[in-house]
């Protein structure tokens, strides 16, 4: 692996309960960084923030948190779209939707260890 910065990509995870009003809690981020082979997605459900939403069904919330966290580590189990290469994963996880769960717009930046950056987006935009 080459040493000093490299390219990343992420974007930020979010839940959003009531789709017709474009409302979003972000719970996580999803991060790209081709040359140190690295996919990986962290969530934090805050509860008392999610508990604003009554009505928010968690079940189909924590499938739909499974569904992407299965395709973001791939392998065997992951359906079809989990043994593609971690780039063509991380389009679909970040692919535009209009579900319970989706991501913001796609973001570049430079790091020098992309464990170390998903930790401090997540201290950054989440917590």
């Amino acid at each position: 692996m080459k040493h000093g910065p490299h390219l990343f990509e992420y974007a930020v995870v979010r839940v959003v309960p009531r789709v017709e009003r474009e409302e979003f809690i972000n719970v996580g981020v999803v991060l790209l960084c081709r040359p140190q082979n690295f996919l990986a997605m962290q969530v934090h459900l805050d509860e008392a923030r999610l508990s604003l939403y009554p009505a928010l069904d968690r079940a189909v919330l924590d499938a739909h948190i499974r569904s992407f966290q299965q395709v973001c580590e791939g392998g065997p189990g992951s359906g079809p779209i989990g043994q593609l290469t971690t780039a063509e994963r991380f389009r679909w996880l970040t692919a535009s939707r209009s579900t319970l769960l989706q991501t913001s717009p796609v973001h570049p930046g430079l790091c020098d260890n992309a464990a170390d950056m998903i930790q401090h987006l997540m201290a950054q935009l989440v917590a």
